[in-house]
């Protein structure tokens, strides 16, 4: 499968979230779903010298690095350690709207300038010869989005790019917090979905508020390309991936289960331990691996308490997996009870 076709449905790039172990665990759940970085800036690559940023698995891919950067030369210094460091794409961040991402111009802000996004992208493309694609808003502040968008989506297709993602709100710099941005401005699908007409040579996958693989679906049945999940991936990872790879890509194989999942994190965690790693630092991205089923809230209490005291290991995560596994017991007994009274 080629990654184009992996952008079918995606996990969001999230600053402080999808770090390389939340990607093992997605990719336990997933075998299919294209992952993202946290975005990496290119001026801690190339004048910071942070290449540990790079870090990755082989066990995460398809993997993407998400960069940020407004320097044409220093993004594509960026995007060739990229590559070198074995990423499967290269993709641009043109969506963020945070103080410090707006001080280095670039994120967001980059929505007001598409010349210069061309010509990152355009510097990128010929540094690496994986694809280089954009992550963007619809607008922001004053812009028309209806508009901005069709005339951004248009430079930046000239600049080579066949593959964008499109948060489906306007980003408001100045008013509005990074998290407020991520809920304050309406969603506009439809616009997202009219840039697909307008734009059919383009694959174009839509972000925002999605939160399940029936909205998924119903997008792709609209007749976008893809899909990219954030939140609702990380909170409630096993809703979202555990049948992606039947139901999204049609791929005759069981579905993956939450269990199977936090067991081979034990393997996982043992190895993060050996290096000197902290069981907290992969236990953080597990605590939504039940939401929605009994037993999850003792199950997220259990790694919250436990994962960051001295000495802990991966038999932590087994504990907590017996005590979900006697919950969910419970819950099936009561209700066997309910359906079959004395």
């Amino acid at each position: 499968m080629q990654i184009h076709q992996h952008a079918k449905l995606s996990v969001a790039p999230m600053m402080d979230w999808t770090d390389r172990h939340c990607r093992h665990l997605h990719r336990l759940l997933s075998r299919h779903a294209l992952l993202y970085t946290e975005m990496v800036t290119a001026p801690a690559l190339v004048r910071g010298g942070a290449v540990h940023l790079l870090d990755h698995g082989q066990a995460e891919h398809p993997v993407a690095l998400q960069l940020g950067g407004s320097d044409p030369a220093e993004l594509a210094r960026a995007a060739r350690l990229g590559t070198e460091a074995g990423y499967d794409e290269i993709n641009l961040n043109v969506g963020c709207p945070s103080d410090r991402v707006q001080s280095g111009t670039f994120g967001a802000v980059l929505m007001k300038s598409p010349e210069l996004v061309a010509e990152c992208c355009e510097a990128m493309r010929a540094a690496t010869s994986l694809p280089v694609t954009v992550k963007c808003r619809i607008g922001v502040d004053d812009q028309d989005p209806a508009t901005v968008l069709p005339q951004f989506i248009a430079r930046i297709a000239a600049a080579g790019v066949t593959r964008l993602t499109i948060h489906a709100r306007m980003a408001w710099l100045a008013g509005l917090s990074p998290k407020e941005n991520r809920d304050i401005p309406p969603l506009d699908y439809p616009l997202v979905h009219e840039m697909k007409a307008r734009f059919p040579a383009l694959h174009l996958s839509v972000n925002g508020g999605i939160g399940s693989l029936d909205e998924v679906e119903a997008h792709l049945s609209a007749g976008m390309d893809g899909v990219m999940i954030g939140r609702a991936a990380y909170h409630a990872p096993a809703q979202i991936l555990c049948a992606a790879d039947r139901v999204i890509f049609g791929a005759q194989t069981s579905d993956s289960t939450p269990e199977d999942a936090a067991r081979a994190m034990m393997e996982y965690a043992e190895a993060h331990l050996a290096g000197g790693g902290r069981l907290n630092q992969i236990t953080r991205h597990m605590l939504g691996l039940f939401a929605g089923r009994p037993g999850a809230r003792a199950w997220r209490r259990m790694l919250s308490e436990g994962a960051h005291l001295p000495g802990a290991g991966p038999e932590l995560i087994e504990t907590a997996l017996g005590r979900l596994e006697e919950a969910q017991a419970g819950a099936e007994s009561v209700c066997a009870h309910a359906a079959n009274p004395v």
